[in-house]
């Protein structure tokens, strides 16, 4: 299969750089505005305390450490796959890579027309960017496709943070491209082969939810700020 890129958002660009540990972008207009990713985290950050209390710091690092490595190595290989780049000309692909891609390989022929792809966006309305995994027609509407792998499929009620994210991507790109999205697609592997792809159009009650984390944040932020001075 050859995947046609529209490359919309041609050579586009933004600088990024941590302070106090969250990821900021300089936007054109040279204010800074934090990751969507950051965001995201921050709201969610009691439940990964606990989760971490629960396991032991030890063993919470190591199970991060295999999901980030596991997640990062699948991204760059489907990346190359939707670049047209025949994949088993690559001698450099973990076996345990390749089988998560073999499993996702159905679900990521039905991207096509590709806006972009590894792309940085933004929103000066929400104040937040990030950097989108793919736009891209997928079953034939426009979509964020976010790519997720996890050692077991999750249940719809844990990941609404990768529904908010996805469809704040949705809202950077229409401000910066007056393009609307149809839908936000997260197509998740597992370790085990099981392949789930959740695909949602009601933007608009998690652009409720996005209002709300954006907010918390900076409330948050903002206090910390003020304790500091």
């Amino acid at each position: 299969m050859t995947f046609v890129h529209l490359n919309k958002l041609g050579d586009f660009e933004l600088e990024a750089n941590q302070i106090d540990g969250v990821r900021y972008y300089t936007l054109p207009s040279g204010k800074k505005a934090p990751s969507i990713t950051s965001i995201t985290s921050f709201y969610n950050r009691q439940i990964f305390m606990n989760w971490r209390k629960k396991v032991g710091e030890e063993e919470a690092n190591k199970i991060t450490k295999v999901s980030t490595d596991r997640g990062t190595r699948f991204h760059d290989l489907v990346e190359k796959y939707l670049l047209n780049i025949d994949i088993d000309t690559l001698d450099d692909v973990l076996p345990s890579t390749k089988a998560l891609f073999i499993a996702a390989k159905e679900s990521l022929d039905k991207i096509n027309n590709i806006h972009a792809l590894e792309k940085p966006l933004y929103s000066e309305y929400f104040g937040i960017a990030g950097r989108v995994d793919c736009i891209a027609e997928y079953d034939g509407g426009l979509a964020i496709i976010d790519f997720k792998t996890s050692k077991k499929i999750k249940p719809e009620k844990w990941i609404q943070q990768y529904f908010v994210q996805e469809t704040a991507y949705a809202c950077m790109y229409y401000e910066m491209t007056g393009t609307v999205v149809d839908k936000i697609v997260t197509i998740m592997v597992a370790e085990n082969g099981d392949v789930k792809v959740y695909e949602k159009s009601n933007k608009r009650d998690y652009i409720k939810l996005l209002t709300k984390y954006v907010e918390e944040f900076v409330t948050c932020k903002l206090g910390e700020y003020g304790e500091r001075r």
